[in-house]
Order: structure tokens, then sequence, then C-alpha cells
């Protein structure tokens, strides 16, 4: 099982990930994509990463909105894995 980050670990990780932020025991970021259907491919493009690293985020699809929750389910609360996926989320958005 993946090993919960400290309070002081996720502020540290936070400083180092632009548009995420502490939501409980989740990490979020909303992506504004320039139409809907850029906003399906982007999640297209994160569901297969996430299938390839066996970790799933929710993601909310609100028209050009996207708002992806990262928290390690099985850990309680965030993880590596969870940090991990946000860059590979921040690559793909950008």
């Amino acid at each position: 099982m993946a090993e919960l980050l400290t309070g002081d670990d996720v502020r540290r990780v936070l400083s180092d990930l632009p548009g995420w932020s502490r939501d409980g025991d989740a990490i979020t970021r909303t992506v504004t994509c320039s139409s809907f259907l850029a906003g399906i491919d982007l999640v297209r493009r994160v569901a297969d990463a996430a299938e390839s690293a066996d970790h799933h985020p929710d993601i909310d699809i609100r028209w050009t909105a996207i708002t992806f929750r990262l928290s390690t389910h099985s850990a309680g609360g965030i993880t590596d894995k969870d940090v991990t996926l946000a860059r590979t989320i921040d690559s793909l958005a950008s």
C-alpha cells in the first residue's frame, strides 16, 4: 500500500504544482480547455495514462472545464501516486 504524505509534504508538493490545491484528503485542479471536444480529448489522454499507472482520478466535466481530483483511496489520502499522476495531467494539459 502507498504511504500517506504528511501535511508538510503535501504543502511542499503543491508549491511545485501550480493550479493544484488540497481539498480534504485529495488534491484537485480544474483545467479550462478551448472547446468541449478538446476537454473530452484531454480526459481520454488522462484516462490512458491513469490506466497505465493503475491509478484513477475522479473527473468532473463541465463543458470546457475539466476538474481532476486525486486521492489514493486504498491509503485514505494523498500519496506519491497522486503527485505523479498530477504531474502527468499537467504535462498532458499543456
